[in-house]
């Protein structure tokens, strides 16, 4: 899963300030990540499909420098007069920018939107607690409250005054707290400027007994997320930052350097785009998903592709989680036990469509695997235990957690470049997801009562309905877009249950038929994603057309015109390697970071022609048309 230089650049800055740069070949195997990831304009974007960004281009043009790259080389020498044709130049970042630029004495943090630590200490039923916010916004925030409230800053010496002057052409650290330019999607309200008013007023005087305690609850904190997922962290996001905290903590210690090698589990290097860290690891998702698309038209499977199902399901059965977070009260972790996490489950912070699709993969399986090798019952009692702990009052299932907050906390979104990122919510996939797992479970297993069950489905059927839109479609929180969101939708209906001819289904094939393209195809472009509305792509997409086909298969007969041309799109685009091209992006999470699932090109075009090879007579089937 592919998303943006960003992590690279922080990657490169705290080890710059823990002093343990990469060694000599993996610093020009950076290079070479930015050299083939650089824009046209000579920045890097927020995501593949993007111009540049002033938040990825200020902070891979810092890494650059530090990884020894000379201002006058072409990568720092293009990337610097962009810059410099940006309104506010490199001042108007967002928040986070100058919050890293401070880190290195670049930035004032007078000019930095305050994280007063003192939050975690407040009671956990406050409505602003940190707990009640989304897992990945509250990790990141105990880390940033405590080099916040240390004001920790690393001193580059020489170096860090060249900086300042190639960056800002001053030697005195801005304290500008504006924001602007494309990176900014929700900047500041109302609300939230008052906040930080108060909050900079508090700073100017922090009560220091307060801020002790503070300091000290928040290293608490991190401590036990290095601890108990392995040193990974939920993400290298918070992962990084809390490498910082350790090392203002005990600088130079053992801890530190274990912290920072542990970032590795993120770490991607290859040849031709060099080494870069990935936000995410995508085992489980991609792994499920394949096993599917193997089923498709499991009549066909042959020695290859059965050997291929049963390592699959095996690498599936060992990736849940059995054990239980220790200590989880110390930062109020929900239930891992019998979860599947998005990775191969070394960090432990498992989520709910991974769950529900990894089990739903085994037991769509099980037909095809030696008994010995199928999913034990009590594996599948520990994952229905886990979903069911993520349904929210609404139906709706959350990811990592049921909301804890109420949604008005998004008025305080601190992110300022991503959108629905401050509380857990309701999300389409994820309620189609844990229903398609919870219809597919036995229904007889005594341990199951299938009347609680039945209750959970009727209120996650009820989620989907209410969610439809309109026009036909679903809206999507984690692919592009409304394609996306309606296969789900379809899938987890259908598994559920609901007839083809319900009217929100019917709703559904129809809004679908009317986003085919001329071509037979469809294609799916990620402004609809930011603009809240379904977007034409300016061209048909495998993925798409692929999601838009498994979609109407569930709500058409075998020969309808619209599922027959895009199953003719798919063969005559397919490459005479058997795969397609891909698109640029084709995933995003918080409503702006759009991301490249590298295998989505890979398996889902295949399972949609498999499905259809199921459902057509073989002569017919051997009637279509030849890849070109």
């Amino acid at each position: 899963m592919v998303w943006n230089t960003m992590i690279l650049s922080q990657y490169v800055i705290v080890s710059r300030i823990t002093g343990l740069m990469p060694a000599d070949a993996e610093r020009r195997a950076m290079i070479r990540h930015y050299t083939v990831t650089a824009t046209p304009e000579g920045g890097w974007g927020l995501h593949p499909a993007s111009g540049p960004s002033t938040y990825c281009t200020t902070l891979a043009y810092v890494a650059l420098r530090l990884l020894g790259s000379a201002p006058g080389e072409p990568l720092c020498a293009r990337a610097a007069a962009w810059l410099r044709t940006r309104p506010g130049g490199v001042a108007a970042i967002a928040t986070w920018g100058k919050f890293w630029l401070a880190l290195l004495g670049l930035y004032d943090y007078r000019g930095v939107n305050p994280a007063p630590p003192e939050v975690f200490l407040l009671p956990r039923w406050a409505p602003l607690h940190p707990d009640r916010l989304y897992c990945h916004t509250r990790s990141i925030h105990q880390a940033m409250a405590y080099l916040h409230g240390t004001r920790f800053r690393a001193e580059l010496g020489p170096l860090g005054r060249r900086l300042r002057q190639e960056l800002f052409g001053t030697d005195t650290a801005p304290r500008s707290t504006a924001v602007s330019g494309p990176d900014i999607h929700v900047p500041p309200g109302r609300l939230l400027r008052c906040l930080y008013a108060l909050t900079r007023a508090y700073e100017r005087r922090p009560v220091q007994r307060l801020r002790r305690r503070a300091l000290e609850r928040c290293l608490h904190r991190v401590e036990h997320e290095q601890h108990v997922t392995g040193g990974p962290c939920l993400s290298p996001v918070n992962g990084l930052l809390n490498v910082l905290v350790l090392h203002h903590r005990q600088p130079g210690s053992a801890a530190v350097a274990r912290a920072l090698d542990a970032q590795s589990y993120w770490r991607w290097n290859d040849e031709q785009e060099g080494t870069r860290f990935a936000g995410a690891r995508s085992h489980t998702w991609d792994t499920s998903f394949a096993v599917e698309a193997l089923l498709a038209d499991d009549s066909r499977l042959r020695d290859a592709g059965a050997a291929a199902l049963l390592r699959a399901a095996s690498f599936l059965q060992g990736a849940q989680i059995t054990e239980e977070i220790p200590d989880r009260a110390v930062t109020a972790r929900s239930p891992a036990l019998g979860g599947w996490c998005f990775s191969e489950g070394g960090h432990r912070w498992p989520v709910s469509d991974c769950t529900a699709e990894a089990v739903a993969a085994l037991l769509h399986a099980r037909p095809r695997l030696p008994s010995a090798r199928r999913c034990t019952d009590e594996a599948v009692r520990r994952a229905v235990a886990f979903l069911l702990d993520r349904q929210n009052p609404d139906g709706g299932f959350g990811s990592y957690e049921a909301r804890r907050g109420a949604r008005r906390l998004e008025a305080l979104n601190p992110a300022e470049m991503f959108t629905r990122c401050v509380v857990e919510d309701s999300y389409v996939e994820c309620t189609a997801s844990a229903l398609l797992a919870l219809s597919a479970v036995d229904r007889d297993d005594p341990a199951l009562p299938e009347g609680a069950l039945a209750r959970v489905r009727s209120r996650a059927t009820a989620f989907l309905l209410r969610g439809q839109l309109p026009d036909g479609s679903w809206p999507a929180a984690w692919g592009i877009n409304r394609i996306y969101g309606t296969w789900f939708a379809v899938r987890g209906l259908r598994a559920a249950g609901t007839p083809r001819t319900h009217p929100a289904l019917r709703r559904a094939a129809h809004w679908l038929r009317s986003a085919q393209r001329a071509d037979g195809g469809w294609g799916e472009h990620h402004r609809g994603c930011t603009e809240n509305r379904y977007a034409e792509a300016d061209e048909s997409q495998p993925v798409s057309t692929a999601w838009a086909l498994l979609a109407l298969m569930d709500l058409t007969a075998p020969d309808d015109p619209a599922v027959l041309r895009g199953v003719r799109w798919l063969c005559s685009h397919q490459k005479p390697d058997g795969t397609w091209t891909p698109a640029k992006v084709n995933g995003v999470f918080f409503g702006t970071g759009m991301l490249d699932y590298r295998l989505y090109v890979r398996y889902f075009p295949l399972w949609a022609l498999g499905r259809h090879l199921r459902r057509v007579p073989q002569q017919q089937a051997h009637e279509r048309p030849a890849p070109q």
